[in-house]
C-alpha cells in the first residue's frame, strides 16, 4: 500500500525510518529527561499560574548540584505528586523568614520573582547535610495556606528548563 505524496513524500521507506526515529526520541525524552508538570494553585504566582506547563530536566541533578534561586520539582506522595517551588536554602543554611523577609544566616535574600509579601514569620531552623528548603513565590498569600518547608535531595526531581504558557 502507497501512501499519497503529500503525507510520505517520494521514499516511503525513509518517510517511516524517520517517524520511527521521531516517536523513539519522543519517547525517550518523556519518559527518562523531560517531566511535564501542570501548575496546581496559586502558590508559585507569578512565575507560574494555574494551568501552566513547566518541564523540568531530570537528568539535571544527576549531572550537578541543585543551585539556590532555581524553580524545582519536589516528590511527594510516593512520586505520583510533584510540587513545583523555588529553591531558597541549601544544606547547612540557617534560613529564617520575619516580616515576610527570606533571610539566609541572618543575612536578608532579594527576591525579584516575589511581588506581594505577607508578614509571614518562620523562626531560624538550620537545615540538616541532606536538607533543602523550598518555597512558592507567591508570598502574599497567608502562610498557613502554602505548601512549604525542608526536603531531602532525594526528593528534588530537577529544576524547571522551559515553560509552557
Amino acid at each position: 500500500m502507497r501512501l499519497p505524496l503529500w503525507l510520505a513524500g517520494t521514499n516511503q521507506r525513509r518517510t517511516a525510518i524517520r517517524v520511527a526515529v521521531l516517536i523513539s526520541l519522543a519517547f525517550v525524552t518523556f519518559a527518562y529527561v523531560l517531566l511535564p508538570v501542570r501548575g496546581v494553585g496559586p502558590s508559585m504566582t507569578p512565575t507560574i499560574q494555574q494551568d501552566d506547563i513547566v518541564f523540568v530536566n531530570r537528568l539535571s541533578y544527576k549531572l550537578r548540584e541543585p543551585r539556590r534561586g532555581e524553580v524545582v520539582a519536589v516528590r511527594i506522595a510516593g512520586g505520583s505528586a510533584v510540587y513545583v517551588k523555588r529553591l531558597v536554602a541549601m544544606p547547612g543554611d540557617r534560613v529564617a523568614i520575619e516580616n515576610g523577609i527570606l533571610s539566609i544566616d541572618a543575612v536578608p535574600v532579594e527576591e525579584p520573582y516575589v511581588v506581594y509579601r505577607a508578614p509571614w514569620q518562620l523562626r531560624p531552623t538550620t537545615l540538616g547535610p541532606d536538607e533543602y528548603f523550598v518555597v512558592g513565590d507567591n508570598r502574599g498569600m497567608p502562610m498557613e495556606l502554602h505548601d512549604m518547608g525542608t526536603t531531602t535531595r532525594a526528593r528534588l526531581i530537577g529544576p524547571k528548563t522551559v515553560g509552557i504558557y
